[in-house]
């Protein structure tokens, strides 16, 4: 019989290129369809792993889940318009030479249709933005947001930051010969790079990476244009080929996160690419989140004096022997006593009723006046004021037994 019409064997199969073969097993074809799969799988994970090198090659991250992070970040760029949030990139750092501005160049080259601005204004951003949106890269961010001054001049910019991290927030403006109202959209990624922290609100919609110097020991290539800029762009073409035909697909996803709430909003466009790339990625991703978020918990300065007051509060509540009321007045005396707290010092006079007022406004706690031992009245605080703030924002640790049940004295009368 003729070689080439003979029955396939086992021995034989190995040989035979993936395609349609006389004489072959027809099954042989829908094992090789069934390798597509995992060979864009594959691809994925080693795209991934090329680019997460590339970055380290110029650039020291703080930490290996940082380098995760910002890796999956420049991958997220491009499938945005498949994505619900649009997370931001907070590069911060304590002083110059960190190397954020690095970051960024090589960020610039990798990410899709990038936009860098060292300086810019809330017209040029949105008017910029469009179904597809471009990356926006803001170096210098301190100069925007870094003084007082300087953050209430941009107070419209960071409002757009905001509102682009969600879909559906668009910005009206009156524009054209007519002066109607128009709808331009905010949704797009962005990466800010400055010394010191954004504002509160930017950074708690972003991934946060904190640079450090380097130390004597760590090295990093020389970053140069000519000759470093074709071989990202030539990673970045590859990520597009393999990502934009996926948006589909990344659209529909919802993987599980470690986190919950803006933090998962955040996070998941990341985690949705690692998922996309298979292997080892979905749970470095995963991983890089849990750790980072964690990181974050304390870092925001004003609610984390909030937090610290309501815990104060409740030791001087339990100093009492927990009872129904406490004068103001007490209550002052006793947190300006604690050397360790920043009450004695807090905005330079230290904390006073009104302050005091100022910080627990948002929990909806205000003092009134009370009537104390001997019908005397004063302003003060009822402890059923403060139960709820306790179990939301800085509950107690539950005893081993589990019953979470403590002593309390009912007496409403202070010394």
């Amino acid at each position: 019989m003729d070689e080439s019409t003979s029955p396939a064997t086992a021995s034989s199969i190995p040989t035979w290129p993936p395609v349609a073969v006389p004489g072959q097993d027809p099954a042989l074809g829908a094992s090789a369809a069934e390798d597509d799969e995992p060979k864009q799988v594959r691809e994925g994970a080693q795209l991934l792993d090329e680019l997460r090198e590339a970055i380290a090659r110029y650039v020291v991250l703080p930490s290996s889940e940082a380098l995760t992070a910002v890796t999956l970040w420049v991958a997220a760029t491009h499938i945005q318009p498949a994505l619900q949030h649009a997370p931001r990139l907070a590069v911060v750092g304590p002083a110059k030479r960190c190397g954020k501005s690095r970051l960024l160049d090589v960020i610039t080259e990798t990410v899709r249709e990038p936009l860098i601005t060292v300086n810019t204004s809330p017209a040029v951003v949105f008017r910029a933005i469009g179904d597809d949106p471009p990356t926006l890269l803001v170096d210098e961010a301190d100069t925007i947001f870094g003084s007082i001054k300087a953050a209430e001049r941009n107070e419209e910019l960071r409002g757009l930051l905001n509102a682009g991290h969600q879909r559906n927030r668009p910005a009206l403006r009156i524009s054209g010969p007519e002066h109607k109202p128009q709808a331009f959209p905010t949704f797009a990624m962005a990466a800010l790079a400055g010394i010191g922290d954004l504002p509160d609100t930017v950074m708690d919609r972003a991934v946060v990476v904190r640079m450090q110097r380097r130390k004597p020991g760590e090295r990093v290539e020389q970053f140069r244009s000519r000759r470093d800029i074709p071989a990202l762009h030539a990673l970045r073409d590859r990520l597009t080929a393999w990502l934009r035909p996926l948006m589909d697909t990344a659209a529909d996803l919802v993987p599980p996160m470690p986190v919950q709430d803006r933090a998962a909003d955040t996070w998941e466009p990341l985690v949705v690419v690692a998922e996309l790339a298979g292997g080892t990625w979905p749970e470095r991703a995963r991983a890089a989140c849990a750790a980072m978020c964690a990181a974050e918990v304390g870092q925001d300065d004003e609610s984390n004096v909030k937090t610290r007051l309501l815990k104060d509060i409740r030791r001087v509540f339990a100093c009492y022997g927990d009872p129904d009321t406490v004068r103001t007045r007490d209550l002052l005396e006793e947190l300006l006593k604690d050397q360790e707290a920043p009450w004695a010092e807090y905005r330079n006079t230290g904390l006073t009723p009104r302050y005091l007022g100022i910080l627990l406004k948002d929990f909806g706690i205000q003092a009134a006046v009370l009537r104390f031992e001997g019908g005397r009245q004063a302003r003060g605080f009822t402890r059923t004021q403060f139960t709820d703030a306790w179990a939301r924002y800085c509950p107690e640790e539950q005893p081993p037994d589990g019953s979470g049940e403590t002593t309390r004295h009912e007496s409403a009368v202070l010394p």
